[in-house]
C-alpha cells in the first residue's frame, strides 16, 4: 500500500496544490490506516475491513470529529485509487460518517481582547521582544489571519501605505486582507528596532522566521499574564475577529472573504455565536424572558 500512498501524496502536492500542513495530515492518517491493515492487499480491503478500522479508532478514544477527518482522508484516497484504475470498486462509498456534534468556537469579548493585547506592553522603544509580541497580537486581531499565515508574512507582503497585507492561505491561495493603522504602527516600531535583518516580518530569538509553535507560546504567555479565562488559544483571536465584525454589522460574505473560507457554510458557524450572544442579552434584560 505504501507506493499507492506516495502516488496519492504526489497527486495532492502537484494537482491539488495542497499546503504542506494539509498534506502532512493526509499522510499521517493514511500511515495509521496502513499500519492497521498490515499486509492486506488493496484489492482485499472491503467494507467490513473499513468498519473494523472505525471500531479501532473508537476504541482509541477518538471523537466523532477526528474519526470523520480520518474517513474523509480515506474517501479521497479510495476515490483517487478508483479513478486511476488501481482498484475496480470503491469499498468506502457506502460507509457513512459519524454524526458530528455542533461545535461552537470559543471567542473573547471585545474587553477581553483589549486586555490580552494590552498585556503585551513593551518596556520601552528598545524592547525588541516586547515590540514583536505586541505586533503579533495586534496583527492577529486586526486581520483575523491563521497562525500559519501570520508566520508566512514577509515584509513585501505588508503595504504600509495602502493598509493591506497579502497572505497565502490553505491550498496556497493568495488573498488581500485589510490591516488597521494600530497594527501597522506596532509592526513599524518592531521592524525599526529589530537588530537582525530578515525578509520575514516576525523573527524568533535566533533571527530566523518565527514558527507556529513559537507564536502559540507567545499568545499563551500573554493569556496567562492577562488572566483570561480557560479555553482561550491563539486561534481564538481569529474567532474573536469574525464574531466582533458580525456583532458590529458586517455581512457574512465579507467576513468569509476576510477569513479566506472557501465555503460560506464554514463562516456561518459565527452566526450561531452572535445568536447565542443576543439570546444571553435578551434573557438578562427582558422582564418576561
Amino acid at each position: 500500500m505504501e507506493k499507492y500512498i506516495e502516488k496519492f501524496i504526489r497527486y495532492l502536492e502537484i494537482e491539488k496544490n495542497y499546503s504542506p500542513h494539509t498534506i502532512l495530515n493526509y499522510r499521517l492518517d493514511l500511515e495509521g490506516f496502513r499500519k492497521f491493515i498490515g499486509e492486506v492487499g488493496l484489492e482485499k480491503i472491503d467494507y467490513l475491513a473499513l468498519r473494523k478500522y472505525l471500531a479501532y479508532l473508537k476504541e482509541n478514544n477518538l471523537g466523532n470529529r477526528s474519526i470523520g477527518r480520518h474517513l474523509s482522508t480515506l474517501r479521497s484516497f479510495f476515490r483517487f485509487l478508483t479513478r486511476e484504475g488501481y482498484i475496480k470498486a470503491n469499498p468506502i462509498i457506502i460507509l457513512s460518517s459519524p454524526k458530528l456534534d455542533k461545535h461552537l468556537p470559543q471567542f473573547m469579548t471585545e474587553e477581553e481582547t483589549a486586555k490580552l493585547i494590552e498585556s503585551a506592553f513593551p518596556k520601552d522603544d528598545k524592547d525588541e521582544r516586547g515590540l514583536r509580541d505586541r505586533a503579533i497580537l495586534e496583527t492577529f486581531y486586526s486581520c483575523g489571519i491563521r497562525i500559519s499565515e501570520l508566520v508566512g508574512l514577509s515584509q513585501q507582503d505588508v503595504d504600509f501605505i495602502g493598509g493591506i497585507v497579502k497572505v497565502f492561505g490553505k491550498g496556497k491561495k493568495e488573498r488581500i486582507v485589510p490591516i488597521g493603522e494600530t497594527a501597522l504602527g506596532a509592526i513599524r516600531k518592531y521592524l525599526h528596532r529589530r537588530k537582525k535583518q530578515n525578509d520575514a516580518v516576525f523573527l524568533n530569538k535566533n533571527g530566523s522566521r518565527i514558527t507556529t509553535r513559537g507564536v502559540r507560546d507567545i499568545v499563551e504567555k500573554y493569556i496567562k499574564v492577562a488572566g483570561i479565562r480557560q479555553g482561550i488559544s491563539a486561534h481564538t483571536l481569529r474567532h474573536s475577529f469574525a464574531t466582533h465584525l458580525l456583532n458590529r454589522g458586517a455581512d457574512l460574505r465579507t467576513v468569509q472573504e476576510l477569513l479566506g473560507h472557501a465555503n460560506l457554510s464554514t463562516t456561518q458557524i459565527y452566526t450561531h455565536l452572535t445568536t447565542e450572544r443576543l439570546k444571553t442579552v435578551y434573557d438578562k434584560a427582558h422582564p418576561h424572558a
